[in-house]
């Protein structure tokens, strides 16, 4: 273990590490989605799946920030 690192905050990085993967992987197809819509209401759909994923992975970082930033 790190030092001066808790066995909760370790996990904690860990999952959201793994948290941001997975919406990294989600934003991919999104994108390769809305780049081959064939129509403009599907070109739509995967936008609002782009945005949304963003979306949490903001609200995740900011999370983030937050559960490191208190004092045990």
């Amino acid at each position: 273990m790190t030092p001066g690192v808790s066995a909760v905050e370790l996990e904690l990085r860990t999952l959201f590490h793994r948290l941001n993967n997975q919406l990294g992987v989600i934003l991919a197809h999104a994108e390769l989605l809305e780049a081959k819509a064939v129509d403009d209401n599907n070109r739509a759909r995967a936008a609002q799946i782009v945005g949304a994923t963003l979306d949490a992975m903001s609200t995740a970082r900011d999370i983030r920030r937050r559960t490191e930033s208190i004092e045990p």
